[in-house]
């Protein structure tokens, strides 16, 4: 890897977190974005839909897939994880114009049912995230710390349980995470991190794509499934995703409910 790919390794391992990195132009963003609004304009109707938008959503949308394998984003997962990755899941995260929606400090590992904290996220921004419309604020380095969570439930509460850290955060401390479209923030799974409310008349929209390494094992009980995006599966401690076929497609649905239930049996069981 070049100098800038290992400064970005480093100051990711010490602090938890990197940004802002460029993957992709404008251009290209925004592309993205169309595509996914389109798929809005035609399944806004579809239950399904929406809930693939929060999980999974790699399996039933051809261009997240596209997005999670881009070598503009995997050089540098693979510099922190090694060369061989798999998705865990590739979630979008949108907050409306004006809406009350948040994210509480939280840590995601906390929930994931895996036995190693190998695991990092790419937060890709498809519209700006500023810190007027909701972006990211981490807690650097507090990704070497193992804090108690407890559920709220929510209902403003962009995460599944509207789990929160016990203890109280001093917001003082945080780094706002602030991206321009094409542009994305790398942060550990025990990092703390929370986003506010949109208080803009702008959509905010990103795809979190979690990587991690294809010997990364589960924790007893879980039966999840990944999407090998980089190298070669040597390990087989994942079922293996099949990349979608088209957008929405029957046979993709099937392969999602399937797969986002294993999932969500062991994020509500943690």
């Amino acid at each position: 890897m070049n100098g800038k790919h290992s400064t970005i390794a480093k100051a990711f391992i010490s602090d938890g977190f990197f940004c802002p990195i460029t993957v992709m132009s404008e251009t290209d963003a925004n592309s993205y974005l169309r595509q996914l609004e389109i798929a809005e304009s035609k399944h806004f109707a579809s239950d399904q839909f929406k809930m693939g938008l929060r999980r999974y959503s790699n399996l039933l949308l051809p261009f997240v897939d596209e997005i999670t394998r881009k070598t503009e984003i995997t050089d540098f997962i693979a510099e922190i994880l090694g060369p061989n990755l798999l998705v865990l899941d590739a979630p979008f995260f949108i907050k409306e114009p004006n809406s009350s929606s948040f994210v509480s400090w939280h840590q995601d590992l906390h929930y994931w049912g895996l036995e190693s904290d190998e695991e990092v996220t790419a937060w890709v921004a498809l519209t700006p995230a500023t810190t007027d419309n909701g972006c990211m604020r981490f807690i650097a380095g507090s990704q070497n710390q193992r804090i108690d969570h407890h559920d709220t439930f929510h209902g403003d509460n962009l995460l599944t349980r509207g789990q929160e850290t016990l203890i109280k955060v001093d917001e003082s401390t945080a780094t706002d995470g602030q991206l321009l479209p094409g542009q994305m923030s790398i942060h550990h799974g025990r990092i703390l991190h929370a986003s506010h409310p949109n208080n803009t008349h702008e959509r905010r929209i990103g795809i979190a794509v979690r990587y991690i390494p294809t010997h990364a094992r589960q924790g007893p009980g879980s039966n999840m499934s990944a999407m090998l995006v980089r190298g070669e599966d040597r390990f087989h401690n994942f079922h293996l995703c099949r990349p979608p076929s088209g957008v929405l497609e029957e046979r993709d649905i099937q392969q999602w409910m399937e797969i986002s239930e294993a999932r969500n049996t062991v994020m509500m069981n943690r």
